[in-house]
């Protein structure tokens, strides 16, 4: 105990941001200069995400993005794909896991999550349906973590994967309620699809998408330990017509259905980058520049 010179005890007035990594507020500003010294501070390790992706991963607002952007029928679909922000899932798992914990991702994309969540000393399992992929995540993580230390990734559809009976893998089988923290970025219906893989729900129209995505949140939701927590971070995506198709709310209904409850809402902003030069071409139909996404976290009480 530190005391001062009358022998009161010292109390450090702790900053948020000491406590927490980032104040715990209902918005994340990844723009802010703390947020991206976090950032570089994780890729610099060694961190690729893109890699095993089937699309290109292009920095928006880089010269090599304008160019390709420029181009006659440019379709973002086909040449973008989005990397998971690693200071994000350091934020997370240390407001809503705890120390320790045992982490299921059941679309698990890239490396990422997994290899945060093992350098912070928590246990992550992971679920993709891309062989390519999960060799990908092997071996990044082979390169920047201990071979004690390892996450978890599985090749498999989560749906029959994760399913309560007997198809269920044996990493699972039997073991209701076993992790501490549901965690994901699920596919943004067919905003990036991965592959022409049968099961592979970015390849899917949306009412199809829809069913598979409540089955592979109501398999992750029964594995789930009570008093814990599930958090998908998930954006809206517009339809053929220019609509919204409401994934954020399909998402929050979807928890509801499994039983849990909606406990948190965040908005993550993303840096403007290339918004700009699309604000023009989305006004000619009175379409706004999103530059957020919503993390959505629901408890299982």
């Amino acid at each position: 105990m530190n005391l001062d010179l009358f022998g009161n005890e010292i109390v450090k007035d702790e900053l948020l941001r000491d406590k927490f990594i980032e104040p715990p507020f209902s918005i994340l500003d990844t723009k802010s200069g703390n947020w991206q010294k976090r950032k570089r501070l994780w890729i610099n390790k060694g961190l690729k995400s893109e890699i095993g992706r089937a699309a290109k991963a292009i920095i928006s607002g880089t010269d090599i993005y304008r160019k390709i952007s420029e181009k006659e029928h440019y379709n973002n679909r086909d040449n973008y794909v989005s990397v998971f922000d690693p200071a994000l899932c350091e934020v997370l798992y240390h407001w809503f896991c705890p120390d320790g914990g045992k982490i299921l991702d059941p679309c698990a994309g890239g490396s990422v999550r997994g290899i945060v969540a093992h350098y912070l000393g928590y246990k992550y399992s992971g679920v993709d349906i891309r062989q390519e992929q999960v060799d990908s995540n092997r071996e990044q993580a082979l390169n920047i973590l201990p071979i004690n230390n390892q996450p978890q990734w599985y090749v498999g559809d989560s749906r029959e994967f994760l399913h309560i009976g007997d198809n269920r893998h044996e990493l699972f089988y039997n073991q209701e309620e076993t992790f501490d923290f549901v965690f994901t970025c699920p596919p943004y219906a067919n905003l990036e699809t991965y592959s022409t893989l049968e099961g592979d729900i970015s390849n899917m129209n949306y009412e199809d998408f829809l069913k598979a995505y409540e089955l592979i949140i109501y398999n992750s939701c029964a594995l789930l330990k009570k008093g814990c927590y599930a958090c998908f971070v998930v954006g809206e995506v517009r339809g053929d017509d220019g609509n919204y198709l409401g994934l954020v709310p399909d998402t929050i209904n979807a928890f509801k259905k499994s039983g849990l409850k909606y406990y948190n809402e965040a908005i993550l902003l993303n840096p403007v980058a290339s918004a700009s030069m699309r604000a023009n071409g989305n006004m000619k139909s009175q379409k706004l520049v999103k530059i957020h996404q919503n993390i959505l976290v629901f408890k299982k009480h």
